[in-house]
């Protein structure tokens, strides 16, 4: 018979083999990215030379980071992740900012615009109902934030929360079956990708002429061509982005001192090989003069184009729109149930560290899952998508991310200095070198957007400096903190 209170008391259970975490690795990365950024990629850089070299360059600072992260992660094998890290490095202020702003946030707007994603792809398929453009039209004002818009395209919406709400579902019947559903899920989009690859170079009838010139011409001057590189890095880091994610599980990880760093960097070395190849013959087949006119011509008829859709078509004629439209549907699925399944464990962290609501920290008794945060995390993503906000949102705290992963980097050089005979049973190649270029990188990234950002203001281009405003829907996490420190100190007092 179960007593009151011992879902407070249990704990998770390590039941996650290396091949269940590292299809959490990959699942959590690839969504929607890949089909949707290359075509704004190509019209910032209109070089075929300068895409591959984004992908490239993005993928090696995001294989420095996890490099550096895999040793901490080795240290501290606890549910939470970065959560952890940021307290046993720095200080649990530092860590509740994170775990806040992967809850307000970070991690759940995600879960809200890659479900979106998996919705309008349903959408080929299905008609969804709309109400009558006064009801779609009623908006709620939100200070600095514009304006939210609940009933617009409701049966979008409401798709996009069914969603939500069933891989929910599934991750709190048990890690096991969240686990096998991202096992299949990751397979069958990576199957999906290496048609589209395959079929491209073996029947495509592609020209290796788009590879040609490899480079832009550098009259236009080199100050034009650094900056729209960068401002083409945030699409490439937005398809890598959630490559920290698989250490939220690390409480539920068998030998997770040895399984979570391999997880991480065989996991992000199939990411990188996939979005090379893919890119690789995206160009094949569509000449990147010709992406990038595309796209721009979908901005100005509010008709989006996507290269994998235009590589589909000429592959597989009418059915081939179909088999992208499944293809990103079978992406973000996946991408969905990883990230549900993974950050709910930060509030879990957060509440039994006494930093977050005390009923998020109870584990289920019977299928040992952290239920109450993943229906709380279930339920505040579902309100993000009836906001229409969440992807002002993620813009915004994408900026605020690399701040964190360039604190994650720095960690291990903490950590060497504060516990240096602490068994380490992974250390990070290239130390000090690896951290220091992720770390310098990060924070080279972090300030060329946040330039980027503030011009655009001062043109008049954005009614707001999103970066800034991320910087601020942080900062709204403080009087929780002092709250709940407070509270446990009264609690210890």
């Amino acid at each position: 018979m179960t007593k009151k209170g011992d879902s407070r008391s249990a704990d998770l259970v390590r039941q996650i083999g290396i091949i269940t975490a590292i299809a959490c690795t990959v699942g959590a990365i690839i969504g929607s990215g890949i089909f949707k950024k290359p075509g704004l990629m190509a019209s910032q850089l209109g070089s075929p030379g300068l895409l591959i070299l984004v992908w490239v360059v993005a993928g090696l600072m995001t294989l420095f980071g996890t490099l550096s992260l895999s040793e901490v992660s080795s240290l501290f094998p606890e549910a939470g992740g970065q959560y952890i890290y940021f307290n046993k490095s720095y200080n649990h202020f530092i860590g509740f900012l994170y775990g806040w702003a992967v809850f307000a946030i970070i991690q759940t707007g995600s879960i809200a615009s890659i479900a979106y994603v998996f919705s309008d792809a349903l959408g080929s398929f299905i008609h969804f109902p709309r109400l009558s453009p006064g009801l779609e039209a009623f908006s709620i004002p939100i200070p600095l934030l514009g304006s939210i818009t609940p009933f617009k395209f409701i049966g979008l919406k409401l798709s996009t929360i069914g969603l939500l709400l069933f891989l929910t579902l599934v991750n709190y019947l048990g890690v096991k079956l969240g686990g096998a559903v991202q096992i299949t899920f990751t397979a069958l989009k990576i199957l999906a990708i290496a048609a589209i690859v395959i079929f491209a170079f073996a029947v495509g009838g592609g020209h290796t002429a788009n590879f040609n010139p490899a480079t832009v011409n550098l009259d236009t001057g080199f100050t034009s061509i650094f900056l729209a590189f960068i401002l083409a890095m945030s699409g490439a880091f937005w398809a890598y982005d959630a490559w920290v994610n698989v250490t939220y599980l690390a409480g539920e990880i068998r030998d997770a001192q040895r399984n979570l760093p391999r997880a991480l960097i065989i996991g992000i070395l199939i990411v990188i090989a996939v979005y090379i190849l893919v890119n690789l013959a995206y160009i094949y087949m569509v000449p990147v003069g010709e992406m990038a006119d595309k796209y721009l011509a979908g901005e100005k008829s509010g008709q989006p184009y996507l290269v994998a859709t235009d590589v589909g078509t000429r592959l597989w004629g009418p059915f081939g729109g179909a088999f992208i439209a499944i293809a990103i549907m079978i992406s973000t699925f996946g991408t969905v149930n990883g990230t549900i399944m993974m950050s709910a464990r930060v509030p879990f962290a957060m509440s039994r560290q006494g930093h977050f609501f005390q009923k998020l920290g109870e584990v289920n008794p019977r299928f040992k899952t952290p239920g109450p945060s993943l229906i709380v995390q279930g339920i505040w993503a579902s309100v993000l998508v009836l906001s229409g906000t969440f992807d002002q949102l993620t813009d915004m705290v994408i900026f605020v991310s690399w701040i964190f992963y360039a604190a994650g980097a720095y960690s291990v050089i903490v950590l060497r200095k504060k516990m240096p005979d602490a068994h380490r049973p992974y250390k990070v190649w290239g130390y000090p070198a690896v951290p220091i270029i992720f770390i310098v990188f990060a924070l080279v990234y972090v300030g060329f957007t946040l330039y980027g950002d503030v011009t655009a203001f001062i043109r008049g281009e954005t009614p707001l400096i999103n970066s800034v405003m991320g910087l601020f829907l942080v900062a709204l996490g403080i009087p929780g903190y002092l709250y709940w420190n407070r509270k446990k100190q009264g609690r210890h007092g």
